[in-house]
């Protein structure tokens, strides 16, 4: 059964974001090397139950805040999407050696990211 992985938050101002949930919640933000402004955001001890995420400056790539669901494939995933009446707002995509993403809307206008793991993607 695929499980959220992964969560994406925005904001106009990112450092005030970040320093309210390390103050808040303790968490951790480390800066991507990647092509966009974007921070991995660590939540907790691995060994504990939950997810880590990303922070993004909205409107630098709207990017939605949203949950990312582990799939086996994104192109299998993305046909059940449709077939079951959501939509593909941003097709599969590569994320060079961590995996294939797509962005999804379900029937009730929620956004969501289903990602496939493949070091091998370019």
């Amino acid at each position: 059964m695929p499980r959220p992985i992964h969560f994406d938050l925005s904001a106009d101002n990112p450092e005030r974001a970040m320093g309210f949930y390390k103050e808040v919640f303790g968490w951790i933000f480390e800066k991507w090397n990647g092509p966009m402004e974007y921070w991995m955001v660590t939540t907790g001890d691995e060994k504990e139950p939950g997810i880590n995420g990303g922070l993004t400056r909205k409107g630098e790539s709207g990017m939605p805040n949203m949950n990312t669901v582990s799939v086996s494939s994104v192109d299998e995933f993305s046909k059940k999407i449709t077939d079951k009446g959501g939509k593909i707002l941003m097709p599969k995509m590569a994320i060079p050696s961590i995996g294939w993403f797509a962005t999804c809307q379900d029937t009730e206008g929620n956004t969501f990211g289903i990602m496939q793991n493949d070091p091998s993607a370019k």
